[in-house]
């Protein structure tokens, strides 16, 4: 069984963006730059933003984070966004999810233009993926498993693979880019009938439903490929969807938590950024 480390990986990505951006610095003027929006003070949206800054400051890109107060007003945000949209100083804007309730986020995500859109949600970008165009970006925790798969050398054509979890943020991307690739793709739920059997048949098995401990050894085969994307706390501790030391006995690849998919995500949103930097240098987008 091999632990497939996101982590580990993660680094790699950081220190190529590092290299890469100090090569251009001088012909280009100025660092690639991203905007952090945050509204409220949810604890867990904290820590992920101070990674996602982390990152940014280790490979040199500019940042800045606008930390707004929960009763911030759906107008005031999306005034924001249009500012941001309009500084050619930054070529990333990342809207921190889950919003307060009272501000609409498909109006938040559009509002967004698709050329600055790093986190890969708005339509465009959405559309861009489907038809395989280069030109936009890829969502996030998608494009970090996809780089894991490529990494340990896991090729998924032909591959009968089972995604547990329809979100737009994790499952129907991942769905489509696997498809792409030429596997055959299975998307479940919670209403899916004979969800254990569709499991026992699986060749690779990517779980994103935030429910601990879901997928148990007697649902999988021997030789599954895990990934595992869910990040739950579980007795004080950090557990994925995945019922990991069991599971783990049967996997021919997993995926930790944490140490797996989490960190690249985050090398997945400074490859965005970064790529969004080059296509405006190259004149693909004019900001």
């Amino acid at each position: 069984m091999i632990v497939m480390n996101g982590k580990q990986l993660s680094e790699k990505v950081l220190d190529e963006v590092l290299l890469d951006q100090q090569k251009v610095l001088s012909t280009y003027g100025r660092p690639a730059g991203l905007a952090v929006i945050m509204v409220g003070d949810n604890p867990a949206s904290k820590v992920y933003v101070a990674n996602k800054i982390k990152a940014c400051n280790f490979v040199g890109f500019y940042s800045i984070t606008h930390q707004l107060v929960e009763s911030t007003n759906e107008t005031e945000l999306l005034s924001l966004i249009n500012k941001l949209n309009n500084d050619d100083t930054i070529d990333g804007i990342l809207v921190q999810l889950p919003l307060p309730k009272h501000i609409n986020e498909l109006k938040v995500i559009n509002a967004i233009s698709p050329s600055k859109d790093v986190d890969g949600f708005h339509p465009i970008n959405i559309g861009k993926m489907l038809i395989d165009d280069k030109t936009g970006f890829l969502p996030c925790t998608p494009y970090g498993i996809l780089q894991i798969l490529d990494e340990y050398k896991i090729d998924v054509k032909g591959k009968d693979v089972v995604i547990v979890g329809r979100s737009n943020i994790v499952g129907k991307p991942i769905s489509i880019m696997l498809i792409q690739r030429s596997a055959t793709v299975q998307v479940c739920n919670s209403n899916t009938k004979n969800i254990n059997e569709k499991l026992q048949i699986a060749d690779i098995i990517i779980a994103a439903t935030g429910v601990p401990n879901l997928i148990k050894y007697e649902d999988v085969k021997e030789g599954v490929i895990i990934i595992d994307v869910g990040i739950n706390r579980l007795d004080g501790k950090l557990c994925g969807d995945v019922d990991y030391n069991n599971v783990s006995k049967k996997a021919s690849y997993i995926t930790p938590v944490p140490g797996g998919v989490g960190p690249m995500t985050i090398a997945s949103l400074i490859k965005n950024t970064y790529k969004s930097y080059q296509l405006k240098k190259e004149g693909i987008y004019e900001r």
